[in-house]
């Protein structure tokens, strides 16, 4: 579940936005009143959404959009005028008075997004550094040597062997030079 903190300088319109965000099924992890708070919750959470006003009590949402660690994203609400303003391609914006069916919305709307680019992440093939590249190169060489296999023959045993086995790759190819060099 994403992570939702709750950023306004008035307790009472932070307490109201948290409510209504929670009577829609969305938890809220924390609500502040100053940027340093949303920063330090965001710091202890790692990721999610931070729902703030134009200006808290002790920065603007420009600096508190730059503090906030990655992972975050900003969904401002402030007046027409002052959204006109903001250009910035990653905050979302609503413009106040705000209606609860373009919050819910919005709020889903973000959440599905970030869902979507953390699936597209975990099924990006993960980048393998030079050993590892050199290790896998090592276990295959050897396996087309001993066993007469072609590169992508080699390539599939390992890869399936390291599936069958729930182990990586490497893990995989450190286990055949292992055997193989006995």
């Amino acid at each position: 579940m994403t992570n939702i903190i709750v950023a306004f300088p008035k307790a009472a319109d932070a307490n109201n936005i948290r409510n209504l965000l929670m009577r829609n099924g969305f938890p809220v992890a924390a609500v502040c009143t100053a940027g340093t708070q949303a920063v330090s919750h965001a710091d202890r959470l790692g990721g999610g959404i931070v729902i703030c006003s134009y200006k808290l009590s002790d920065m603007l949402y420009s600096q508190l959009h730059e503090y906030l660690p990655e992972g975050f994203e900003m969904l401002l609400m402030a007046s027409r005028h002052i959204l006109s303003g903001c250009m910035d391609n990653d905050i979302v914006c609503l413009s106040m008075p705000i209606k609860v069916y373009d919050l819910v919305n919005t709020v889903d709307m973000m959440i599905k997004a970030a869902e979507r680019r953390k699936k597209r992440r975990r099924e990006q093939p993960r980048e393998r550094n030079a050993e590892e590249t050199s290790l896998i190169k090592e276990a295959k060489c050897i396996l087309m040597d001993r066993n007469n296999m072609t590169e992508d023959e080699a390539y599939r045993y390992i890869q399936k062997c390291s599936m069958d086995s729930s182990t990586s790759m490497v893990e995989m190819a450190q286990m055949i030079l292992t055997m193989m060099k006995t």
